[in-house]
């Protein structure tokens, strides 16, 4: 079983994002067996005395809800991160739309594979999610807050997306969001674990890309890493509305996982996939 350090970006702030807005989350870790410590930063500016040192303190995996525009990590943080993945950790990050979780970019690959907003790139035409019009891409528009998202998975199936749930034999649906952000498997050892698509446009947009078989230039393995589209695929709100959200979502609210929570279940599947893949080989 696995050590989980689960942290937010942000200091603890009861009309945001912050850790106990994750708290079914952290209690479908702990019932899978699993230690879990939910935690915010301390603060915005100083340094976070366990994220500079996550290198350090005993953790097995990192599970990063970065919910923030950019202020979320320190360069210091970011280098202890890196070392911890250097160590074998498994990582997991999940960011949202536009500039969500900025903070991501100081962690190598894994920043990579995230794709924050580019004024360079003519926003009008990347778009998706049209209700809100100041929030500007990348914001894949998978459907509302309460309802399903179908998942459509490239083959071979990942692992990640396995569950004996299903007649398929792999995970079909996520929760839905309305605006998410934008991972690639634009680096090396990157593979597209599952994709969705927006019910805007059609478009497919990835929802979760998996970094697996690096190593270190000194040849060592890295730790296993994930990067989400967005944080609402883990959020209480999103597994269920009556939890609430901050006082700034105003987005339409779905009923699909309210009528059947069963889809739910199996989604569940993903999250113990994850804790199991992401945990570092000589500490099974």
């Amino acid at each position: 079983m696995a050590t989980i350090l689960l942290q937010t970006t942000i200091p603890a702030n009861p009309d945001d994002w912050d850790a106990d807005r994750f708290s079914l989350l952290a209690a479908e870790l702990r019932a899978a067996g699993h230690e879990v410590l939910t935690r915010n930063r301390c603060g915005v500016s100083e340094q976070d005395p366990v994220l500079s040192k996550v290198d350090e303190v005993g953790f097995d995996q990192l599970w990063l809800m970065a919910v923030e525009v950019g202020q979320g990590l320190t360069p210091e943080e970011c280098a202890a991160i890196n070392r911890f993945r250097e160590l074998g950790g498994g990582v997991l990050t999940a960011r949202d739309h536009q500039d969500l979780g900025r903070c991501l970019l100081g962690l190598g690959s894994l920043g990579q594979v995230n794709e924050f907003h580019d004024p360079a790139l003519d926003a009008a035409s990347r778009c998706d999610d049209q209700d809100n019009p100041h929030i500007s891409w990348p914001n894949y528009h998978s459907g509302a807050n309460g309802d399903y998202q179908p998942v459509f998975a490239p083959e071979p199936v990942h692992e990640l997306l396995r569950t004996n749930k299903t007649s398929s034999g792999r995970i079909e649906w996520f929760p839905a969001h309305p605006h998410e952000g934008s991972v690639s498997a634009g680096v090396p050892c990157a593979t597209v674990v599952a994709r969705g698509r927006s019910t805007a446009t059609g478009r497919r947009f990835n929802l979760a890309v998996a970094l697996d078989g690096e190593c270190t230039a000194a040849g060592r393995p890295l730790g296993r890493a994930v990067a989400e589209s967005t944080f609402h695929h883990f959020a209480d709100y999103n597994w269920d509305l009556d939890c609430g959200a901050p006082s700034f979502v105003t987005d339409p609210r779905g009923t699909q996982i309210k009528a059947d929570p069963s889809v739910l279940a199996v989604f569940k599947d993903y999250v113990r996939n994850l804790a199991t893949w992401l945990q570092p080989e000589d500490h099974h």
